[in-house]
């Protein structure tokens, strides 16, 4: 069992991660307030595991609401937000509740919305079952929900009381799922960690091979550099770097999944492309070299990750990155590489050179 703490005061909390831990009830209780809790999945994850985590929860004496949501990226929405708090409503569900979130990295952002506002902010602890959201979105407290016109538009700030990463769960995960998560892990390797990004060349075969030990360890690097990041910038708020540079791929990374519709690319694929985007641009900057790009588009690919963006163009590209959360005063910020291994946030890129890096990365 590896353990790990996230630092933020009176909101620090454990990231617990082993085999075989779903089951296991005194992980849980002690962070439960009062004997209710609500547990959120959804229809792919709960047949497989929502009753390993519920019944002894049960047989604890905790009083259980269980809330099953349709999988995919696109019902992360007010509609389906709904159903969570219809179900609490029903089951009288008080101040005391826990919220727990069992799934990826959507339930997880809705469920801990929807703990960050019914009756003002309830517990709320993550139970994550994917690469992605084990490496990356349970850890740091952001929650939220997709617009039309942007992804994780709106939100809260809401720390989980507890992370439980239970690594047996990654052996239902589809591949394509499991490519995806890695798309994360790769990423802080090449914003804060290069020693992890040159393990990550050498071991990426025994990572889609699922080996156990691999695998944890990759989990740990990734919580570990997360969990600093964190705990020096909370909220986003650092004017230069901070958790800032955790976005490393995703402005364009997420117009992609904006501009083809939610759930035809995974998160981890649409960050992929626009990871190597970013590289393009720092190399255009005269930061990276040839062979610093050559190895960022090689992991990527043993990782069987697009290197390609979506077919939107440019226009259609910069429109969507214009809604992105990191706008300042108008001005788009954006996450590039000075080296491998080090990150700057940076907004002063000249439109044309964005443009020509788009149409260099991107399919006709």
């Amino acid at each position: 069992m590896r353990r790990l703490n996230v630092a933020l005061g009176e909101r620090s909390y454990d990231i617990v991660i082993a085999p075989d831990i779903l089951g296991q009830p005194g992980l849980l209780l002690p962070f439960l307030q009062t004997k209710r809790v609500a547990v959120v999945s959804n229809d792919i994850v709960a047949p497989l595991y929502l009753a390993a985590l519920t019944e002894p929860l049960a047989q604890a004496g905790m009083e259980v609401t269980r809330v099953v949501l349709p999988d995919g990226e696109r019902h992360k929405n007010w509609e389906t937000l709904n159903t969570i708090f219809d179900a609490m409503l029903r089951d009288r569900c008080d101040r005391g509740t826990t919220v727990v979130a069992l799934g990826g990295g959507v339930i997880g952002d809705m469920a801990g919305f929807a703990s960050a506002t019914y009756q003002r902010g309830v517990p709320f602890i993550q139970v994550p079952t994917t690469l992605l959201s084990q490496v990356d979105s349970s850890v740091g407290g952001k929650t939220g929900i997709n617009h039309p016109l942007g992804k994780n538009m709106i939100g809260a700030f809401w720390q989980p009381r507890l992370v439980l990463a239970d690594t047996v769960t990654l052996d239902s995960l589809p591949d394509r799922e499991l490519s995806a998560g890695l798309a994360e892990v790769i990423k802080y390797g090449l914003i804060r960690d290069l020693p992890f990004f040159e393990w990550l060349e050498a071991n990426m075969s025994k990572l889609l091979g699922r080996d156990p030990a691999a695998l944890a360890y990759a989990i740990e690097r990734s919580c570990r550099n997360k969990a600093e990041v964190v705990s020096c910038d909370e909220r986003e708020t650092a004017k230069e770097g901070g958790r800032a540079l955790l976005n490393l791929g995703h402005t364009f990374g997420h117009a992609i999944e904006t501009g083809m519709g939610y759930g035809q690319w995974l998160h981890g694929e649409a960050v992929a492309a626009g990871t190597v985007m970013a590289a393009r641009l720092s190399q255009r900057l005269g930061w990276l070299d040839a062979d610093d790009v050559r190895r960022v588009i090689a992991l990527h690919e043993a990782a069987r990750l697009p290197v390609r963006g979506a077919p939107l163009g440019a226009a259609r590209y910069l429109d969507l990155m214009g809604h992105d959360k990191k706008v300042v005063a108008g001005r788009l910020r954006l996450v590039l590489l000075t080296r491998l291994g080090e990150a700057v946030t940076y907004s002063d890129a000249v439109r044309s050179d964005i443009e020509s890096v788009i149409e260099a990365c991107c399919d006709a």
